[in-house]
């Protein structure tokens, strides 16, 4: 941790409220923001690029802080562009914020994880320091293998963070922060609207788009209305085993018995009406899952960050659970790696191999878990198939499953390796 919030990590253990945050945001951690950011990144509605403000940045970032002590610094409207949507025909909107927002969100959401991450529950894993998916996937596996599940909850919520309630979020703030100044800026990070085709759109609801604060407000918003609550409405007062982890806001629940998951899955969805928010009741469902599923004739499964999970005994006959690739992340997969293909089907055809590997090298980063292999075999395999027929349609001389043989002997395309272990006790 940087020497910077040392103090904020120190008052938040010695009071209850943390206080004078804003002196944090100063011209240092303000420059270490700049120097963080990636060099030709898309600009915002400012049109300002990193090269540009870093031309006369300490001028830049004097004016900066003193607008913002007078509190003439105000977040500018978050440009809006679409991109095209994994495996989909649909767009899916990405927010790009001005350059000096990008900095001043990135010092107040290193000091908002300051102050919440010794708050937030240890089952809660999206966005935080030193930990990742995978974390979280282990973590699910520990209870549904270890504990009593016989029942589990896969709960989607609607379009979360176009629908977090700013008057709450504020509420939840000010029982932790009493810097009214820092609180200020805040609202005005998430009332600063969108700017979409020249047009604005006011953002009276919903976490800011494309900001650095928005994955920490959204930990802090369900910490509030769901994590606190699961301890002490479902943990502490149901009769049997009641489990919850948590990524971001996609989260699974593990229920000993039936009649409880039923039971949560009702009051899960007063507790989130009460907050502005919504179960996506079409892709939220209750499953017979766990150690004893089979035995009741259940072959059902659910998904979790990108694993379709599966009950299943080894050969020794123990119980465990396999993580498969989920035919919708793998489908999507295939589809943006073949637009990727067609995009760079001109590049020479060893360079292209190589850049190929190191796509492929991340998705076996990600998806080469243990029980995986056959899926990330098949991605490889498919990538293989495209590299084919994209080279024979470039070339008039076809190329002969022989002759892409030899070609892949001195051009190798990278293997499927098993990256991260899920055995217990590894």
């Amino acid at each position: 941790m940087a020497n910077e919030y040392l103090k904020i990590a120190e008052q938040t253990k010695r009071f209850k409220t943390a206080q004078n945050l804003m002196r944090h945001v100063n011209e240092e951690t303000l420059y270490q923001k700049h120097k963080a950011q990636i060099q030709r990144k898309a600009a915002g509605v400012d049109g300002i690029t990193k090269a540009e403000y870093n031309s006369n940045i300490s001028e830049n970032l004097e004016q900066l802080i003193s607008r913002m002590k007078s509190f003439a610094y105000k977040p500018q409207p978050v440009r809006r562009v679409y991109i095209p949507k994994t495996g989909s025909n649909k767009l899916r909107p990405l927010g790009i914020p001005a350059y000096e927002d990008k900095l001043v969100q990135g010092v107040m959401a290193d000091i908002l994880t300051v102050i919440y991450e010794p708050k937030i529950k240890d089952f809660s894993y999206g966005f935080r320091p030193n930990r990742s998916c995978h974390d979280a996937i282990k973590a699910l596996d520990k209870v549904i293998i270890t504990q009593k599940t016989g029942f589990v909850v896969d709960a989607d919520i609607k379009d979360f963070f176009n629908n977090v309630d700013h008057q709450w979020l504020i509420k939840f703030l000010k029982h932790d922060i009493e810097d009214k100044n820092f609180i200020r800026y805040i609202k005005r990070f998430l009332m600063s609207g969108i700017m979409e085709q020249g047009k604005f759109i006011e953002s009276d609801k919903g976490a800011p788009q494309g900001g650095s604060t928005s994955p920490i407000l959204a930990n802090i918003y369900l910490h509030y209305i769901l994590d606190l609550w699961f301890e002490k409405e479902i943990t502490n007062k149901f009769d049997g085993e009641a489990y919850m982890v948590r990524y971001a806001d996609d989260f699974v629940c593990c229920f000993k018995y039936e009649n409880e998951a039923i039971k949560f899955y009702n009051m899960l969805k007063e507790r989130f009406r009460k907050f502005g928010l919504e179960l996506a009741e079409d892709k939220t469902k209750i499953i017979r899952f766990g150690r004893y599923a089979r035995e009741h004739g259940s072959r059902a499964t659910f998904d979790f960050l990108g694993f379709t999970y599966i009950n299943a005994v080894n050969k020794s006959g123990k119980y465990i659970v396999i993580h498969q690739t989920s035919q919708k992340k793998l489908t999507a997969k295939m589809a943006t790696a073949k637009e990727w293909l067609n995009q760079n089907m001109h590049i020479d055809k060893c360079e292209l191999v190589k850049k190929l590997n190191k796509k492929l090298i991340g998705h076996y980063a990600y998806y080469g878990i243990t029980g995986n292999s056959r899926k990330i075999g098949a991605f490889r395999w498919y990538l293989v198939k495209r590299l084919f027929a994209m080279l024979n349609r470039r070339s008039q001389k076809k190329m002969t499953l022989e002759s892409l043989y030899k070609f892949l002997k001195y051009n190798p395309i990278a293997k499927p390796k098993i990256y991260v272990s899920l055995l217990q006790g590894e």
